[in-house]
């Protein structure tokens, strides 16, 4: 059974923080179509999915994200200590889901 999908809506501003551009840009990519919205209240409400896929395709956008968007904390977010980083093997298939996956 399919959990219901979540949508994440953010407004114009909160968008504009995190991509790190300006309202004026994401005002436009909503004019053209670009990104889905909502309107609610009488304020835009942005589909966040829409956002990153719009933001991937434009270079400049997908630039200003990893600079002086939320990209530019990422080097900052890296677990770098071994005693809190994900163990590795719970990542690995088990013996019997490979033997499995080679019988098919």
């Amino acid at each position: 059974m399919d959990s219901p999908k979540h949508i994440i809506r953010v407004s114009v501003s909160e968008a504009a923080k995190l991509f790190g551009i300006s309202t004026r840009t994401l005002r436009r990519a909503i004019a053209d179509g670009e990104v889905a919205y909502v309107v609610v209240r009488g304020r835009y409400k942005l589909n966040f999915e829409s956002l990153v896929k719009w933001s991937q395709v434009r270079p400049t956008v997908r630039n200003k994200l990893a600079t002086t968007g939320i990209g530019q904390f990422v080097e900052q977010w890296k677990i770098r200590n071994k005693l809190f980083s994900p163990n590795p093997k719970v990542f690995e298939p088990k013996a019997d889901e490979k033997k499995k996956g080679s019988a098919d």
